[in-house]
Formats: structure tokens, C-alpha cells, sequence
């Protein structure tokens, strides 16, 4: 089976602002993030020239892959630690770790970026997440053995194979809720759907083939064979190729999909694994577990034209561009804040002053109006304010608070502006401050076998 299988001030009562320094923007262009099961890692290929340009340590035994729709997140399965990287792609650092209850084996993100579909082979569960505040928002049960997934382009369906069964489970996002259930092929795997949403196609690693489901009617429209284990599928992004790697030949079956048929075979690295397009359909990118490479195809001839090397056993991959983004800057102070004789209090907070936290957000040094500012402490969110026409944001703190407590403010970013974040932390303690730092049952086939770690 697949491999996926197998800058802090301390404030004493005083109103000391401060600034998180925004990373130096990064590299922009389309990248493909490769996840390197054995060394914990994500390679970062520059698809401009074919190299290696970073690469970032994730949790244990990362898995899969998925990037953002506008590029400003990866997300990463770990396997070892039951865990999702989340890597901001305007630094290549893992900003965020979110917390699983079962070992996840794929990963999918919505076409919005607001949740994420996570699959758990060994509690036959699919684990949905809120990409707002990353944290697992609801769990669904689905066939035996769940692997493969993938969300329609219009947002409202999720395909999960579950290779226990020999049978996709079909998911209604809105409600979050197995909706419909088809019988494949034998042990699917890989799933994607293509880009106008009419079809869906499934690897069945069992018996070498691949179910095109009628997403219209979810049923399977017709069958086709392929390579020998065919694992990972891709469909190019302008809809007429889709890709299938073969572990068991170390080949990449090419599919016509106007005929559902193979029109080419080309020859890759050991034991291919994954597969996925450029956004102009002009490349694939494979992963060979074996060998610790990637095979580049050129979708016009259906030839290897670049081999490049990576971590150790690479799994997943996923293609996404990162777009130029301006800077922001955003600053934080806080105050005291005065209850006035009118102000509703409870006894237990009577006669006890608040806290009025300011943010002020900029870019290129002129201030951003309308944008979200979210102020939390800990891991509660205290205020959702929108910023005013001078870039302002304010966010009341009532009650009484512990010795030691911080308050951040977080402009989470979006397509034309970067990210930014501000933290202080008031102290009690002899109201003298202390300045810290900080930032923001299977079959025995040929792919690597699948494994309980971390489980």
C-alpha cells in the first residue's frame, strides 16, 4: 500500500507598545513542497529552475501535503506524532502545530481555505478542521480503512476512499455528513476530482485500475487499467491529462480524459508514490520513496526531463504559487481602562480597572482600514475588532487577570497584504518590566508498509 498508508514587552500597569517585525517577504513563484517521511522534513523546490530552496523540519513521519488555494499555507500530516504542520509560506516556518486524535494519513483543504479534511486509516474517521483557528471542529465516520481524499472545485462535496470496504465515501461539506457510498476497485488509495467537478478518479491498488466516478450520480462510469499498483493520481489543472503513479513499475500511467484511456507511460524513480501538476499543466512532479528523488515529467513529450534530489523517502507532494504580498507592521499598546459610575460589573470585578488593548496596523506606512484584528491571550480569543480609517483596533479587557498574562494582536493576512502579529505581557511582579523576545487488514503490495506509529 501507499506510503501515505504505511519582540515581547512586559507591561507593570504601564502602556508600553510593541512591535513583532514582519519576516522579510519570501521567495515568490509556484514551489513544490515535497514531505520527506523518514527525516521529518519538507523539501521546497523552486519549479522556476528545478532546486531545492529551503527546507523546513515538520513533526514525526510527515506523510501528505496540501497547499492553500492562495498559497499562503502548507499543511503537513504527521504520521509519528499524530499531528498537522502549519507552514506559512512567506518565511518557510511552521507557525502553528495542530493536535490529532488518530494517526492522519491525507490531508485536503476546501476550495476557500477555511476548513481542512484529514483522514484516520486505523479509527475509520475523517477529521475536519477550521483553518481560522486550526482546531479540529468536527469528526465524521466513513468506510473501513480511510486513506484518500479530495474536495470538488465548487466546495460542497469531499471523497474519501476507504480501502478496507473497496468503496468511496462521499461527504456533503455543509453538513459534514456521509451523503452516498461506492463500491470501486480493490484497495483504492489516491483520489482527485477534475477541475470542472464532473468526475472523480480513484486508484485501486489491488487490481492495477482506476474508477471514474460521475460525480453528477456517484457512480462509476467506467474502469481502466493501468500500471502495476497504481497509488497517487493528479489531474492537470486544464482538465485533459490525469497521472497515476505505479509503485510496483516505477511508471507514471497517463490518461486521456476525453477517452478514459492510457495514451502513455513514462518511466520514473523507485517505488513512485505521489503526483502533482503545475498550475499551467506544463509539469508533474513524482515522488520516488526508493530513491529520495522527484521525477520531473514534461507533459508535452510524457519525459523525465529533471531528476531532483530530496530528504529522505519522500511521500507527498503539492504544488502551489506564492503571490508578492506588501508588508504590514502592526503595533500593540495597552492602557488602563477606567469603569466609569454606569458600568455593569460583577462584585467579584468591582472597583477593579480594565485593560484597553490598541492595535494599530500599517503597510508601506499608511494605515489599514477594514482589515480583522483578533486580540487573544493564551489560546482565547478575547476581541474580533475591524480597523477604523486610521488603522485602529480596540479591545477591552475586563476582570481580573493572572500575575503573568500576554496579549497578542494578530493580522492573520490575506492575498495582497503579509501577515504581522504584536505581543506584551503584563507582569505584577515589583511593576518593573522584563523584556523577552519573540515572534510571532491489508494486502502485501510494493509500496512501503503501512505502520501503527504513533498510533
Amino acid at each position: 500500500m501507499r506510503a501515505w498508508v504505511a519582540g515581547v514587552a512586559v507591561l507593570a500597569g504601564l502602556a508600553v507598545p510593541v512591535t513583532v517585525a514582519t519576516p522579510a517577504a519570501a521567495q515568490t513563484g509556484t514551489f513544490a513542497y515535497v514531505a520527506n517521511f523518514d527525516d521529518d522534513t519538507v523539501s521546497v523546490i523552486d519549479t522556476a529552475g528545478n532546486t531545492v530552496v529551503d527546507t523546513i523540519a515538520v513533526g514525526d513521519r510527515p506523510r501528505a501535503v496540501a497547499v492553500a488555494p492562495d498559497g499562503s499555507r502548507v499543511y503537513v500530516a504527521n504520521a509519528g506524532d499524530l499531528s498537522l504542520s502549519v507552514i506559512d509560506t512567506t518565511g518557510n516556518t511552521v507557525i502553528d502545530t495542530i493536535t490529532l486524535g488518530a494517526v492522519p494519513f491525507e490531508v485536503a483543504v476546501t476550495p476557500d481555505g477555511s476548513s481542512l479534511y484529514v483522514t484516520h486509516a486505523f479509527n475509520d474517521t475523517v477529521s475536519v478542521i477550521d483553518t481560522a483557528t486550526n482546531t479540529v471542529v468536527d469528526t465524521i465516520t466513513v468506510g473501513d480503512n480511510p486513506i484518500g481524499v479530495a474536495v470538488t472545485p465548487d466546495g460542497s462535496r469531499a471523497y474519501v476512499t476507504n480501502t478496507g470496504d473497496n468503496t468511496v465515501s462521499v461527504i456533503d461539506i455543509a453538513t459534514n455528513t456521509v451523503v452516498d457510498t461506492i463500491t470501486v476497485g480493490d484497495n483504492p488509495i489516491g483520489v482527485a476530482v477534475t477541475p470542472d467537478g464532473s468526475r472523480a478518479y480513484v486508484t485501486n491498488t489491488g487490481d492495477n485500475t482506476v474508477s471514474v466516478i460521475d460525480i453528477a450520480t456517484n457512480t462509476v462510469i467506467t474502469t481502466i487499467p493501468v500500471g502495476s499498483q497504481p497509488v497517487g493520481v493528479a489531474v492537470a489543472p486544464d482538465g485533459t491529462r490525469v497521472y497515476v503513479t505505479n509503485a510496483a513499475d516505477d511508471t507514471v500511467s497517463v490518461i486521456d480524459v476525453a477517452a478514459n484511456a492510457v495514451i502513455d507511460t513514462v518511466p520514473v524513480g523507485d517505488n513512485p508514490q505521489d503526483v502533482a501538476a503545475t498550475p499551467d499543466s506544463s509539469r508533474v512532479y513524482v515522488t520516488n520513496f526508493n530513491d529520495d528523488t522527484v521525477s520531473v515529467i514534461d507533459t508535452t513529450t510524457n519525459t523525465v526531463i529533471d531528476t531532483i534530489t530530496v530528504g529522505d523517502s519522500p511521500l507527498g507532494v503539492a504544488i502551489g504559487t506564492v503571490e508578492e504580498r506588501i508588508p504590514t507592521r502592526l503595533r500593540l499598546k495597552a492602557e488602563k481602562d477606567k469603569k466609569g459610575k454606569d458600568s455593569k460589573e460583577s462584585k467579584e470585578s468591582k472597583g477593579r480597572d480594565g485593560l484597553k488593548l490598541i492595535a494599530r496596523l500599517t503597510a508601506e506606512g499608511e494605515p489599514l482600514e477594514g482589515e480583522t484584528i483578533t486580540f487573544t491571550t493564551d489560546t482565547t480569543t478575547l476581541c474580533t475588532v475591524t480597523t477604523n480609517d486610521k488603522g485602529k483596533a480596540t479591545c477591552k479587557v475586563r476582570g481580573q487577570r493572572d500575575k503573568d498574562t500576554c496579549y497578542t494582536a494578530t493580522f492573520a493576512g490575506d492575498d495582497t497584504y503579509l501577515p504581522s502579529t504584536a505581543t506584551f505581557c503584563k507582569q505584577h511582579d515589583h511593576d518593573k518590566p522584563d523584556t523577552r523576545s519573540g515572534l510571532p487488514g491489508q494486502r502485501d503490495i510494493h509500496s512501503p508498509l503501512l505502520s501503527q506509529t504513533g498510533a
